[in-house]
């Protein structure tokens, strides 16, 4: 008899057959959603899509560990991992839109180095042409795709009708998937890009780290990352709401 073979207790066997998996009703309303997104939506789109049509408020973890429990991986994310080359991300580069015209409506992004001693944390800022306010801005040890994705889904939060809006940035990798100018697409963003290894495209952005690094890193008693990060953060907060700038001509 096979629970013979598998030295299996006949109580213990059917005390298994009978325990109900915790994380099946939550992964049904997973399943759902995930089906009606077409395949495309990952563990953050989900949680939230959960709590928009069910109230149902989750850690985005959990919603991770059941995706990757019950083997529910985005479609497009797969494509991306498999085929990221050289060639792909050529295929994916835009035109650049604002040809050096900053003072228009859209938005200008870069991912920024945090350097101090050893260590490094990255800044992903986007800022409004119109405006030269910090739309939104994200700071982690990581420079990978939640960094930029984050800060993408921070902005688009505080905007109406992003609907033809141009959004600028170099030729960084996470600007080169599928993922993020598949947010921008259905948000009707028009994504534009600097050509290779030319700065002063996005001149703009550039110009803001140069003096938030400055304004930061040279004028302050700095202990170590973290105190670092935290003044950055006041900064940011400083720049939006008090700091005095030019008149632009």
């Amino acid at each position: 008899m096979l629970l013979d073979v598998l030295e299996i207790s006949r109580s213990s066997y059917y005390k298994y057959r009978k325990r109900i998996d915790q994380d099946y009703k939550i992964y049904k309303l997973i399943k759902k959603e995930f089906v009606k997104s077409k395949k495309t939506y990952g563990y953050r789109r989900i949680k939230d899509a959960l709590l928009d049509e069910y109230g149902l408020t989750l850690n985005h973890k959990k919603v991770q560990r059941i995706m990757k429990k019950y083997n529910l991986h985005p479609e497009y994310i797969k494509r991306i991992k498999f085929n990221y080359s050289k060639r792909h991300a050529e295929g994916c580069v835009r035109d650049d839109h604002l040809q050096r015209h900053f003072n228009q409506r859209g938005w200008v992004t870069d991912v920024t180095y945090l350097i101090f001693g050893n260590k490094r944390a990255f800044l992903s800022t986007i800022l409004d042409l119109e405006t030269r306010d910090i739309v939104a801005s994200k700071i982690s040890r990581r420079n990978d795709m939640d960094l930029v994705i984050g800060t993408l889904n921070l902005a688009l939060e505080k905007i109406e009708d992003p609907n033809g809006l141009i959004l600028h940035s170099d030729q960084g990798f996470q600007y080169l998937t599928q993922e993020y100018q598949l947010i921008c697409a259905e948000n009707g963003i028009l994504v534009s890009m600097s050509r290779k290894g030319t700065p002063l495209d996005n001149a703009v952005i550039e110009s803001f780290h140069s003096i938030l690094k400055k304004e930061t890193l040279y004028n302050n008693d700095i202990k170590d990352l973290d105190n670092y990060i935290q003044l950055v953060t006041n900064w940011l907060e400083f720049y939006n709401t008090l700091r005095i700038r030019l008149k632009r001509k």
